[in-house]
């Protein structure tokens, strides 16, 4: 009976003890860290989330280095195996959450954190030049200098200079992401752009909600004035014969020959293929041509969109011709038409993408 009341006595105790250890090891902590995290959060709603995003991003690095460089220092009271356990542990984490931010870094690092600067020009330099100078095309610098086209610049000329190409926007009363988006002429599927550009701030990440005033880059966002006044779609002499009942495969071919001149990124959700002599554009699966020209003026240009009836939209741009027509249908491989650089385009090549319920894919997930 008194081994029987000893056991009890004991349990208690050590219930007694965990519950004890763990509200000042674990709970106290957290729930300091609430406190803390509670009154940034608080902060930053009302600065808009403006400084969210970089302030999340040297937190996690910073938490990161004070793992690996305090951490063995803290283990060095443990059990050897044990500490040599949470070190791998550790280290693993690491490079895992490194490799991601580093990712990270290099884009901010190549959009200049979404800074805009201003390049003074100097002598001997145009538009041209400062536009090559900067990777830009030089419709984004007389969008956003409010400059007409064939624009002379002077010396010591003010030019702002934008992160990367498209329309910076100052948001008015009743404007919405997808108005912004339609306005400069981004598809529906295109849209999230603005969404995915991450130097742009938002009142509410949730319904990305705007405040009148603020500004926004679209990207590949363009202004409709400059875009050739024609927009009439070129067809080749000789058109692709409709292929009778045709059924997609679900695997796809490439649609051209050439270098990928720029892959699938946030901004950019497609594939441009190019190539200085152009070529033909070939169907990558069977389907029916729901769109066959240059039906809005828009910078895609001369363009197919090929419906392969299973869910599945490919979208094939800036064809210099067309060699199919609206309603017919084509086998996989069969002639769309040729590459060209009509549209918002700075040179030869096949804009590529692929949709499916409005959302655009990697066409690298799908090409064999």
């Amino acid at each position: 009976m008194l081994k029987k009341n000893s056991f009890f006595s004991n349990l208690a105790e050590f219930l007694f003890f965990l519950r004890k250890y763990f509200k000042l090891k674990v709970y106290n902590p957290f729930s300091k860290f609430e406190i803390f995290k509670d009154f940034l959060a608080g902060f930053f709603y009302k600065k808009r989330g403006k400084y969210a995003r970089p302030f999340l991003h040297f937190f996690i690095i910073t938490l990161s280095f004070l793992v690996i460089a305090i951490g063995p220092v803290i283990l060095e009271k443990e059990d050897s195996h044990q500490r040599l356990k949470l070190i791998n542990i550790l280290s693993s984490l690491k490079f895992k959450d490194m490799s991601f931010y580093t990712v990270q870094a290099e884009e901010v690092k190549k959009y200049r954190g979404g800074e805009i600067i201003v390049h003074f020009v100097q002598e001997g330099e145009d538009l041209d030049l400062i536009s090559k100078r900067y990777n830009l095309k030089i419709n984004t610098l007389l969008w956003e200098n409010n400059l007409r086209l064939n624009a002379k610049v002077k010396i010591g000329q003010e030019i702002r200079i934008l992160p990367l190409d498209g329309v910076r926007h100052r948001v008015v009363k009743g404007e919405t992401i997808y108005t912004i988006g339609k306005k400069y002429g981004l598809e529906e599927a295109q849209i999230q752009m603005i969404i995915d550009y991450p130097f742009n701030n938002f009142l509410n990440e949730e319904n990305f909600a705007l405040v009148i005033g603020q500004y926004l880059m679209v990207p590949d966002g363009f202004k409709k004035d400059f875009v050739d006044p024609a927009g009439q779609p070129t067809f080749t002499q000789v058109l692709t014969p409709d292929a009778g009942s045709v059924t997609a495969t679900g695997e796809f071919v490439w649609p051209a020959t050439g270098y990928i001149s720029q892959g699938y990124k946030f901004y950019h959700k497609a594939i441009d293929i190019a190539s200085r002599s152009g070529g033909n554009i070939l169907a990558v699966d069977g389907g029916i041509i729901i769109v066959a020209g240059w039906p809005d003026n828009s910078g895609y240009g001369n363009r197919v969109i090929v419906d392969h009836g299973n869910g599945l939209l490919t979208l094939y741009a800036h064809l210099n011709a067309i060699s199919v027509q609206k309603g017919q249908r084509v086998n996989k491989g069969d002639l769309l038409g040729l590459m060209g650089s009509t549209g918002r385009s700075t040179g030869t090549h096949l804009h590529f993408e692929i949709r499916k319920d409005g959302v655009l894919l990697d066409p690298f997930s799908y090409l064999k």
